[in-house]
Parts: structure tokens; sequence; C-alpha cells
């Protein structure tokens, strides 16, 4: 099996509003799949139809090469991991006995627990009630409680929309770990840096429709231009185009030792979904 999820024609409506129209993609075993899109795109959607909190209108859903509606073993279940913006929490438990009654449900070794929470950065805040932490700790512990079981395919919606750069850094580091152990992940975000950072292949999602979908390289040099830029000694910048001509110029600065540094001028995927859908990401 080499595709964990398959999407064909996959349409919903909420009354007269099309939230997805026609969508279908494929989502390969052990990628990091991207769905970039701003809010009200149709992200989340997607990621309860496909963890079946939803219907679809019309379309087909597969996962694990089954068709969805089929899917009600808790076998199943076990096999996925979900963060989306309703998983709740026991506020009046700590942290740690959230993890635990989590581990006990999923038969999952709670040393494990201790593992996730060094991950999500709160190892420290192990013994903490749920109820006095803040709302980017309440996102890490059910990050940590999505990873807990070691899924074979983890659905991530926004994962860290509401923290810092260092607990970013941690919870990217971890994914990429899961990842590398097996993990097929399903990823949702507006923020064009953590597709760059963690996406195999990005889907760009406007208005309910994908408008592209490919490699993050492949995409910046599919809209790249056709020059370079120049960052001389004394911080002036030149472009040039990557021509005869701008070779002979790029030349003349290198024998002369005025270069600094050398870059081809790839756009961001952000600037890149504003060329396509002529909106911001945010």
């Amino acid at each position: 099996m080499n595709n964990i999820i398959e999407v064909k024609n996959l349409s919903k409506s909420f009354g007269n509003k099309m939230a997805l129209k026609n969508v279908s993609f494929k989502v390969q075993k052990g990628e990091t799949f991207g769905f970039l899109g701003p809010s009200g795109s149709g992200k989340t959607t997607t990621i309860k139809m496909l963890t079946s909190q939803l219907i679809q209108t019309t379309g087909e859903i597969k996962v694990f090469d089954q068709l969805l509606k089929k899917q009600k073993d808790p076998l199943f279940m076990k096999r996925i991991g979900i963060l989306t913006d309703n998983s709740g929490l026991y506020e009046r438990l700590t942290v740690y006995e959230n993890l635990l009654l989590y581990s006990q449900l999923y038969d999952v070794n709670q040393k494990q627990i201790n593992g996730v929470l060094e991950v999500v950065n709160l190892q420290n805040d192990s013994k903490t009630q749920v109820k006095k932490l803040s709302k980017g700790m309440k996102q890490r512990i059910t990050l940590a409680r999505a990873m807990l079981h070691k899924p074979d395919l983890l659905f991530l919606d926004e994962p860290t929309s509401s923290l810092d750069p260092v607990n970013t850094k941690h919870i990217h580091d971890g994914l990429r770990q899961l990842n590398k152990q097996g993990t097929t992940i399903f990823l949702t975000t507006h923020d064009m840096m953590e597709a760059e950072h963690l996406c195999d292949r990005v889907a760009f999602l406007h208005q309910g429709e994908i408008k592209q979908l490919d490699t993050p390289q492949n995409l910046r040099i599919q809209y790249m231009d056709s020059s370079v830029t120049l960052l001389l000694k004394d911080n002036q910048s030149i472009v040039v185009d990557k021509d005869e001509k701008g070779a002979e110029t790029i030349y003349q600065y290198m024998k002369s030792g005025e270069v600094i540094s050398i870059h081809s001028n790839e756009p961001t995927l952000g600037e890149i979904f504003v060329q396509i859908t002529g909106r911001e990401l945010a």
C-alpha cells in the first residue's frame, strides 16, 4: 500500500454554502502532506471528514486502502492520531494524569509519557493541573496525546498556532522524528514557514478548491523569476538576469572580490500562494 489516504471528487456543503468543491488528492505512506490555506478555506472541514467527524456530501475517501465509511473497528482508530480544535482535556487532572488515562485507553506503555512530554517541552509541568495552564500549553498537551501511541497516520490541524518560536521548534523536531519512525502526517496550516520546514508535498487550498499541489521545491522553481541577487561588500544588492550579460556582471564583481553572496530569487510558499489566489495565507 503506497497511499495512506485517497480522496476523489470530495465535496462538502453546509446548507447553500460549499465548503469543499470536487477535491482530489493522495497522501503517500511515510510523507508529511500539507494543506495550506487561510482561515475558512476548508482545511479543518477536510480533516474532520478524513477522521469521520463529518460526512462528505459527495465523493469518496479511502484510508489505509479501505472506504472510510466502512471503518467501524476500534483497531482502525488506534492507527490514527488527531489534533483538532475540539481536542478536549480533563481540566481537573494533571498533565501526566491526562496522558496516563489516554495510555490506558490505547494500551500504551506509560513509560512513553515522559518521552512525549519532552517532545512538547512540558516535562517540568507534568504535575500541574490542566486548568492552570495557558492556551498554548494545553495545545501542546493535546499534541502529546495525539503522538503518544505512535500512530500510523497523524492528523494535525494548525498544531503550532498558539506557540512561541522556541516551543514551535520543539514540536517540529518531534514531528520530524515521528515521521522518520514511519508515521504519515497530514498537516493543515496557514504558516508558510511551517510547511517549508516539514512538508514533502503541499496543496494550496482556496475557497474550498485545490489550486496547486506539488513539492515546495518544485513550486519555488516553477514560480521563480529569471534573475539572481548579488550581495556586495558595501551591502549593496545587485539583481542580474540569468543570461550572458548577467554572467559577465557576476564574473566582474567576483573577480574584484566584491561578492559576499549569490542567491537565486525563488519565491516563498506564501508569495506563491498570493500569486495563485490573490490573497494572503493568514
